[in-house]
């Protein structure tokens, strides 16, 4: 049985205003556009087409709710560090996610969405550091890993482990082959209160 499968699209909020009432929980997946967000999400409701997969980084440009039940949340921010957005805009979202992290009281965790040959940029240690700041937790996912060997999985995840605050535990994922999707559904279904 899989509570995620339940979810749907609520709404998509550009501003504080437009968020839904602050109670019961909520997940929140960040990640680099292009890290596999959207296929992430997808994976771990099994659904094809929940959050929208592109193949231009960026198309997420608010913070998207999908509800999985009566005040249980998945909130897909807007990817980071590679969409060509106006400056303004770009400062904008900073603001806003920055203002979530530090004022949302139903947030019970943070998604940390990496490309398995790219982790840990800029954008993702911020997002991390957001989550300790909070003492909210937070699980990483070390994405594409079909694209690697066994071996290399594990020397990624083995020296990206070192590196994380003491809030986050990580492990490798593919949406494609599902490798790990369980374990991932596992911790977000935890942190629902499924």
């Amino acid at each position: 049985m899989n509570p995620l499968a339940r979810a749907a699209f609520l709404t998509a909020a550009h501003t504080p205003k437009q968020l839904p009432p602050d109670g019961g929980r909520e997940v929140c997946f960040a990640g680099r556009s292009n890290a596999g967000k959207s296929s992430a999400l997808n994976a771990l409701c099994n659904q094809n087409a929940l959050a929208r997969t592109s193949k231009t980084p960026g198309r997420t440009q608010q913070l998207v709710y999908f509800q999985v039940e009566d005040g249980r949340y998945l909130v897909d921010l807007p990817g980071y560090g590679y969409a060509k957005v106006p400056l303004e805009l770009r400062a904008h979202w900073e603001a806003f996610i920055e203002t979530y992290f530090r004022k949302r009281l139903a947030l019970a965790g943070l998604i940390v969405v990496m490309d398995i040959r790219h982790p840990l940029r800029d954008f993702d240690r911020q997002m991390l550091a957001f989550a300790a700041a909070r003492g909210l937790p937070a699980h990483c996912l070390l994405t594409k890993a079909d694209k690697l060997g066994r071996g290399q999985q594990m020397q990624t995840l083995a020296a990206v482990r070192r590196e994380l605050p003491e809030n986050a535990t990580i492990q490798v994922f593919s949406a494609e082959s599902k490798l790990g999707v369980d374990e991932a559904r596992a911790v977000v279904c935890g942190w629902l209160g499924f």
